[in-house]
């Protein structure tokens, strides 16, 4: 299944994407896509539904963040191998580990707001994982039993406010904006290998990012494990996994960074793409 919210932001209803492509409202069957319905029983009841019977949503809504409610958004730095190469640091040991602020959480195709006085602002596209059920020590043979799906996210992230103004990353990576999640959340059903996913990412058409999950320093799996080790996941929960090589601060032989007016376009095989336009924060 491809779940979805659509709507004025802060007014999100849900849908489910038909085979047609369509929109079909969810209202009458949940309020929202949030941990609430995102355990197993609840996706196979929304699975087993019959979709040309729920309404089809008119006109081309706004997509919201494809998960509502979101409790925590933790990522993953430096995750493939080729990405750790361009950005001159060795391959880590263990999962590297940061947060974004759920208020930079947007929708796929909200614009990315370029902070004030920034001059680095750059992009990073990224397989989400959506918690489906709390995992606390698990073990990695049973971490995917824990995810209710997949979704695409562009880690937008400010490098200057990552990497020179102090020792944390989550300054640079929680600007408002920052975390474009969706358009859908794919039921785990459809992904059978998430380690076999190819992402990319375009600015103004040109083709920045093009890289695979096989390429994972540490697997999806392997993340859900070692983040429950460090807290409790919940349902809505979700693990941006790393990006691969071709981010603006690793192009030679200087960096390339946003500014505003340009249009950013990436997505992952199977679970959709996003379009966003760049600008100047008021």
């Amino acid at each position: 299944m491809k779940l979805l919210r659509y709507g004025p932001k802060g007014q999100e209803r849900p849908g489910i994407l038909d085979q047609q492509g369509l929109i079909r409202d969810l209202s009458a069957e949940i309020t929202d896509i949030d941990g609430s319905v995102l355990g197993a029983t609840e996706i196979a009841r929304l699975g087993q539904l019959e979709l040309a019977s729920l309404p089809v949503v008119e006109g081309t809504p706004r997509i919201g963040a494809c998960v509502g409610r979101i409790g925590k958004f933790v990522c993953i730095g430096l995750n493939y191998t080729d990405h750790a190469a361009e950005s001159g640091v060795p391959v880590p040991a263990e999962p590297v580990i940061f947060n974004k602020w759920t208020s930079a959480i947007c929708g796929p195709n909200d614009g990315i707001e370029i902070p004030r006085q920034s001059k680095k602002t750059d992009w990073e596209v990224e397989l989400g994982v959506v918690i489906g059920r709390e995992a606390k020590y698990v073990s990695e043979s049973d971490a995917l039993e824990h995810v209710a799906g997949y979704c695409v996210v562009n880690d937008v992230s400010e490098r200057e406010w990552q990497l020179e103004r102090g020792v944390s990353w989550d300054k640079g990576k929680g600007f408002d904006s920052f975390g474009p999640i969706g358009p859908w959340l794919v039921t785990r059903d459809e992904v059978p290998d998430p380690q076999n996913l190819q992402l990319w990412l375009e600015v103004d058409g040109h083709r920045y990012q093009n890289g695979n999950t096989a390429r994972m320093v540490f697997s999806v799996a392997r993340l859900v494990s070692y983040v429950s080790h460090c807290m409790s996941l919940q349902p809505g929960d979700i693990i941006s996994t790393g990006t691969p090589p071709g981010v603006g601060l690793g192009v030679k032989p200087e960096p390339v960074f946003l500014r505003p007016g340009q249009v950013v376009r990436l997505g992952i095989d199977g679970l959709g793409e996003q379009v966003q336009r760049t600008y100047a924060a008021p």
